[in-house]
């Protein structure tokens, strides 16, 4: 079954320069594992599509049940140099809480128990 994430996760995000950082945080400890499997820097990469012109870095935080990436060249050279209307970080956790994952039914148990 499919899944959003905004319903098995919290995010924030910022920026540095050109590249946005979204950490990617599991509701419940049995739902960071799924998060690992299926929140790849492909699928990130996928989900935003020509909004991230670089490449797209995972790093995983399991003590804190985290994924954090890192999105280069998302911000159109960044706050001081582009001319986007919002060129920040800061929309780019909603937009990958949108974003959808595969769950088996016995995971979708355990996280609604």
């Amino acid at each position: 079954m499919k899944v959003q994430l905004v319903n098995i996760a919290h995010a924030r995000s910022g920026d540095k320069g050109d590249t946005a950082n979204v950490g990617l945080i599991a509701l419940k400890p049995e739902i960071y594992p799924i998060l690992v499997r299926e929140v790849t820097a492909e699928a990130v990469k996928q989900h935003f599509g020509d909004m991230v012109k670089g490449d797209v870095e995972r790093l995983e935080l399991p003590n804190l049940g985290a994924l954090n990436f890192l999105l280069h060249g998302s911000l159109g050279g960044g706050g001081t140099l582009s001319l986007m209307t919002d060129a920040q970080g800061k929309t780019f956790s909603t937009a990958l809480l949108r974003m959808f994952i595969e769950i088996t039914d016995l995971e979708a148990a355990a996280i609604n128990a």
